[in-house]
């Protein structure tokens, strides 16, 4: 087996619950990553979340510190390696200076941070929403893929989770992270069963203290449910679930949300009055958002519905085993 493959596998099968929390654009922060570092799960910064690249340089700064006292529990960064992204250079010196464990790259092709993270001996994971694009980014040559189904937040994929992953799985034998409404301990252990390795959760996180939003967005994300969200490619210009609430103040018409703006990473995305700033994302999963908890307290109910999935197989095991043994002594 492929050293890298073992290595990235081995994180997830080390780790509290097999777990990253997803990189959210204006959300996660180094709070909420050093929380989910402390929770015993890998946490995720996204780079575009620092407004410049000195902030950026202190972000790192600060999950690298707190990385390095929880032993065993890895960081990833995420990068947009999209070409209107003009801050690209600058973000991988730091990367090659703070050498996070795992880059995971979105909106575009993997090669361009390849050889560098590998130069220090870092994992890669590319962000894809389609068979085509793990193929391409296999070829590529990265360590795992991050599978963005139907359901995903600020990011979401066209297709369903069951036949992505088993169409994917015909001509990859790596390591895979499945992302997309999932929320609960028994969605983690099914994309596990699913031939997933880990899972990835992002909306879940949202409704926490340690992250970057407004009390009125974990506030609205309480009150939600998928029903209350769509589909639209015409606010960032990527396809993404967003509250309708905070469409209908930002004046988005029924009209205006079939169109496709076109996608422009370029100059001080947190700070420029983009429309995406005070339009909010969730995935399907928000009906597990039922309150405000900080995440500790959200692992912990994660790791108690994940247990107790596995504790329902083995009895599930155990009776099928005996039914068996009957018929094998009335044949």
């Amino acid at each position: 087996m492929h050293s890298a493959h073992t290595a990235l596998r081995a994180t997830f099968q080390t780790a509290r619950l097999p777990v990253m929390a997803a990189p959210m654009f204006l959300v996660s922060g180094p709070e909420l990553v050093c929380a989910s570092l402390s929770a015993g799960i890998v946490g995720t910064y996204a780079a575009p979340n620092a407004r410049n690249v000195e902030a950026l340089d202190a972000a790192l700064s600060q999950i690298g510190a707190h990385a390095a006292e929880c032993a065993g529990v890895p960081w990833a960064l995420n990068m947009i390696v999209h070409r209107s992204y003009d801050r690209f250079e600058a973000e991988m010196a730091l990367v090659e200076r703070y050498r996070p464990g795992i880059v995971t790259t979105a909106l575009g092709s993997p090669r361009r941070v390849l050889d560098r993270v590998h130069a220090y001996g870092g994992l890669v994971m590319a962000d894809v929403i389609s068979p085509a694009l793990a193929r391409k980014a296999i070829e590529a040559g990265v360590d795992g893929l991050l599978l963005v189904t139907n359901g995903a937040g600020g990011h979401t994929g066209q297709y369903h989770p069951f036949a992505f992953l088993a169409e994917v799985r015909e001509f990859w034998d790596g390591p895979i992270g499945l992302a997309g409404a999932i929320s609960t301990g028994s969605q983690i252990r099914a994309a596990q069963l699913l031939g997933a390795d880990f899972a990835v959760i992002g909306t879940r996180l949202i409704a926490t203290p340690e992250s970057m939003v407004s009390d009125q967005y974990r506030d609205l994300l309480v009150s939600s449910r998928m029903e209350d969200l769509t589909m639209s490619s015409a606010v960032s210009g990527v396809p993404a679930n967003w509250l309708k609430p905070t469409l209908e103040s930002a004046g988005f018409t029924a009209e205006q949300l079939k169109a496709e703006a076109r996608i422009d990473f370029s100059g001080d995305i947190v700070a420029a009055p983009k429309a995406w700033k005070d339009v909010w994302s969730a995935g399907h999963g928000v009906g597990a958002v039922r309150r405000v908890a900080p995440v500790r307290e959200v692992v912990e109910e994660l790791e108690r519905e994940y247990l107790a999935c596995l504790r329902k197989e083995q009895g599930d095991i155990s009776a099928l085993a005996r039914r068996h043994a009957d018929r094998s002594v009335t044949a």
